[in-house]
């Protein structure tokens, strides 16, 4: 999903958007012909992710500039690990610090994120995955991240597959023929998945021939008497307010998919530096 395409969109507009003028302060306090070694370094322990991004934000300005030792895309690292060591133009290195750090400071921490909630549920059926919940112009880049800490993506986008939550199902009369009509104006390939917030409604939907049936903030209970009441015609997904505390016992219940939004809204950048020397 991460081709070289996006990671150039991603990385372009964020150096436009940074120095549409250039980077004064380069200009101003490093001679143009220092040279400059710098380390990526890890501040404290996580998951890789971004290596590519990195390389791609550090020489897109500058072809000059060499980016060698990139740790692989999901390896675990300890602080004060070198991940990246980059060589070139002081100034083009400069000029490329933010961003690269900006976007392999959030990938990684997705990475981190995502490995301790698949953590929490080893042992179980269920598959940790995504949401839609990502940063305007970088899903891309974060559901690659996820997949670097072990977690799977959910639909891309809303043109992937149908996915009827509550603001649809609060305009459909009769859900299982609303189901019905559009398994039959729908390509043979196109997964459809429904979501329910009352026990009550999973047996109408499953009536419609679904794929998949998302529980949506049930209880614990719930979620195993709907696993029970499904019996294995369908997928089942649990969804709404998934924590590091909560997943584990959500994932004994026996459901097959368990999305978290948090892994992508509510991550905290990982703390890596460049530590940059210059010379002549």
């Amino acid at each position: 999903m991460l081709t070289p395409d996006h990671i150039d969109r991603v990385v372009r507009l964020a150096l436009e958007e940074d120095a549409p003028f250039g980077d004064l302060t380069s200009q101003a306090f490093i001679p143009a012909d220092a040279v400059a070694r710098a380390d990526l370094v890890a501040r404290e322990p996580g998951v890789f992710s971004g290596g590519e991004v990195f390389a791609v934000a550090m020489t897109a300005l500058d072809g000059t500039v060499e980016v060698h030792g990139l740790w692989d895309e999901g390896e675990r690292f300890a602080a004060g690990d070198v991940l990246a060591s980059v060589e070139g133009s002081a100034r083009s290195v400069l000029r490329a610090e933010r961003v690269a750090l900006n976007l392999t400071q959030r990938m990684s921490g997705i990475a981190t994120l995502t490995a301790q909630y698949v953590g929490a549920v080893e042992g179980t059926r269920a598959r940790v995955v995504d949401t839609r919940k990502t940063t305007p112009g970088l899903r891309v880049l974060e559901r690659h991240a996820v997949r670097c800490g072990g977690g799977h993506n959910h639909r891309f986008s809303l043109s992937d597959a149908v996915m009827a939550k509550d603001n649809h199902l609060a305009l459909v009369d009769d859900i299982t023929e609303a189901i019905r009509a559009a398994r039959a104006a729908l390509p043979h390939t196109t997964h459809i998945e429904v979501e329910v917030d009352r026990l009550d409604q999973i047996e109408p939907v499953l009536k419609g021939g679904v794929d998949t049936i998302m529980l949506d903030n049930f209880s614990l209970d719930d979620l195993r008497r709907g696993v029970e009441l499904v019996a294995g015609r369908a997928i089942v997904e649990a969804s709404g307010g998934v924590t590091l505390d909560t997943i584990g016992d959500i994932a004994k219940t026996g459901v097959d998919v368990i999305s978290v939004g948090a892994l992508t809204h509510g991550v905290r950048a990982l703390d890596l530096g460049l530590d940059v020397r210059v010379r002549q």
